[in-house]
C-alpha cells in the first residue's frame, strides 16, 4: 500500500503460514492460491524471499498445538501504543502459502526437531492446518500488543488468496483480537454446493479468449493433436497436465507489466500459420515465450521439500476444493470426482488411513460469514480465476464486496484500477478505526 494510507501510523506484522500450494491443473493438484508470481511459482522447491531492512525478526515460543512461529515487525512508521500517538493502529499481514524466508512446517519453523519427524506420519502432520494458523496469529498478536504497550491499538488483519481466507476466518473466530479484515482474492466459497465446479477454468478460458481468439482456438485444437501423436493411450497425460497448469498460471497471475497470457499467446500466434501439423510447434512457442528456453519443461528433476509433502497432507485433510472442467471450456473435460480424489489421496499419502477432510470441512470448521460477521472487506479482480469462489456481493452492511473487471496486480506496477480499488478499501478501514477510537473515548 502507498500514500493513500499515510494518514495513519501503521505497525505492519508479516507472518509466514502453513502451506505452499503446488500449481497443477489436475483436480487433485489444486491450482496454487498464492497471491504472488515468480520464482515460487516456477520452482516451488527453491523458495526464497528478501526481507526489507525495515523489518525486525522475532521468535515466539508456542505450545505444540501452535508450535514455534516466526514473525517480523516493521516499526518504521508506527506511532506506538502510548505517547502522542497512543493506540496507533496495527496492520497484521497474514502470510500466504509462500515463505518470507521460511514458514510453518518449513525452514526454521519446523516442529518436532527435524523435517523427517515433522512429516513422517498423520500424528505429526495433524498440526499442519488453517485452524492452527489463525490460533498462532491470535496468540502472537495478543502477546505483541502486551509487549509493546498497545493493548488498545485496533488490529486489522489482511491477507491474499489462502491468507485471504484466513483473514475473515480470523475476524470471525477472534473478534476481540481483530477489529476488521481485508480479504483479497479469497476463494472462501469454493466448496461443495456453493461455487460451480467449473468456475475456475471458466474464467481461465474467458481470459485467453479475450486476449486472442486465434490463440484460444489453437489451444482448443491442440489437445486432439497431442492425443494423436502419443505413442500409447494416456501417454499424453503428463504433457497435458503441464500445459493446463501453464495456462491456469498465466491467467491467474496475468498482471502488469508482463501480462503472461499476452506473452504466451504472442508466442502461439507468432508462429507462421500453416496446417494443423503446426499446432504443436505453436504450443511449444507459447511455452518458450512464457517460461524461457529450457532443456526440460515437463517433470524436471526436483528435490521434494517439506512444502510439497505438507500440502499433500493439507489438500487431503481440509483444503478440498471441487475444481473441475466441463466440456464447454478451452480444456479437455475433467469433472471433479470425490471418490477419485480420495483414492488419489490414499495412494499419495501412504500413511493416510482415512480421508479426514471433506467438501464441507472448511464450512463446518470456519462457519458462515452470516449473521455474526462485521468489518470484513472481500476484494476481487474478476479476471482472477479464483474470484469465481469469492464473495462478490455485500452480505451485510459491514461485510462489503469490492471488485473490478480486471485481475490480480502487484504494487510494483499499480495500474489505475488498482489504485482506485485500494483507495476504496482504505476509506472503509479508516471508517472502522475512527469509530473504534470514538467508542474507546466514550468508555474511558
Amino acid at each position: 500500500m502507498h500514500s493513500s494510507i499515510a494518514s495513519f501510523q501503521w505497525l505492519l506484522y508479516i507472518f509466514t503460514v502453513i502451506s505452499s500450494l503446488q500449481v497443477s491443473a489436475t483436480r487433485f493438484n489444486i491450482p496454487r492460491l498464492c497471491p504472488t508470481r515468480g520464482t515460487i511459482l516456477q520452482n516451488p522447491e527453491i523458495l526464497s524471499a528478501t526481507i526489507s531492512e525495515d523489518f525486525q525478526t522475532f521468535y515466539n515460543n508456542q505450545t505444540l498445538d501452535h508450535f514455534n512461529y516466526r514473525y517480523v515487525i516493521n516499526f518504521k512508521c508506527w506511532g506506538g501504543g502510548a505517547g502522542a500517538d497512543a493506540n496507533a493502529p496495527v496492520i497484521a499481514y497474514l502470510g500466504a502459502e509462500e515463505p518470507l524466508d521460511g514458514h510453518r512446517y518449513c525452514g526454521k519453523s519446523i516442529p518436532f526437531g527435524s523435517r523427517e519427524e515433522a512429516l513422517k506420519n498423520a500424528s505429526t502432520l495433524g498440526y499442519f492446518n488453517s485452524a492452527q494458523a489463525i490460533t498462532d496469529y491470535a496468540e502472537i498478536l495478543l502477546y505483541i500488543k502486551q509487549k509493546y504497550n498497545a493493548s488498545h491499538s485496533p488490529v486489522i488483519v489482511i491477507g491474499g488468496s489462502y491468507a485471504g481466507m484466513l483473514a475473515p476466518w480470523f475476524r470471525l473466530k477472534y473478534p476481540h483480537v481483530a477489529l476488521g479484515a481485508l480479504a483479497s482474492s479469497a476463494p472462501i466459497l469454493y466448496f461443495d454446493d456453493i461455487t460451480p465446479q467449473n468456475g475456475y477454468y471458466s474464467i481461465v478460458t474467458r481470459v485467453f479468449r479475450e486476449a486472442s481468439e486465434t490463440c484460444y482456438e489453437t489451444i482448443m485444437k491442440s489437445w486432439a493433436e497431442i492425443e494423436k501423436v502419443a505413442s500409447k493411450p494416456d501417454d499424453s497425460y503428463e504433457l497435458e497436465d503441464f500445459l493446463e497448469s501453464m495456462y491456469a498460471n498465466a491467467a491467474q497471475y496475468n498482471q502488469p507489466p508482463k501480462y503472461p497470457v499476452n506473452m504466451l499467446c504472442g508466442g502461439i500466434d507468432g508462429e507462421a500459420l500453416g496446417s494443423d501439423n503446426d499446432i504443436l510447434s505453436k504450443i511449444f512457442a507459447g511455452a518458450v515465450a512464457t517460461k524461457g528456453n529450457k532443456s526440460c519443461y515437463v517433470n524436471p528433476p526436483i528435490n521434494e521439500s517439506e512444502t510439497t509433502v505438507g500440502f499433500r497432507w493439507q489438500r487431503c485433510s481440509e483444503m478440498v476444493m471441487p475444481i473441475g472442467i466441463d466440456n464447454t471450456k478451452m480444456f479437455p473435460p475433467d469433472p471433479f470426482d470425490l471418490s477419485n480424489y480420495i483414492d488419489d489421496c490414499k495412494n499419495c499419502m501412504a500413511f493416510l488411513l482415512g480421508l479426514t477432510g471433506s467438501l464441507l470441512i472448511m464450512e463446518a470448521m470456519q462457519g458462515s460469514y452470516e449473521p455474526f460477521a462485521g468489518n470484513i472487506i472481500f476484494s476481487n479482480g474478476l479476471r482472477d480465476p479464483y474470484s469465481s469462489g469469492g464473495v462478490l456481493e455485500d452480505a451485510l452492511e459491514s461485510v462489503v464486496a469490492i471488485h473490478t473487471a480486471n485481475g490480480r496486480a502487484n504494487q510494483d506496477s499499480d495500474p489505475d484500477w488498482l489504485v482506485i480499488q485500494r483507495k476504496a478499501e482504505v476509506e472503509i478501514i479508516e471508517g472502522w478505526i475512527s469509530k473504534y477510537y470514538a467508542d474507546l473515548k466514550a468508555v474511558q
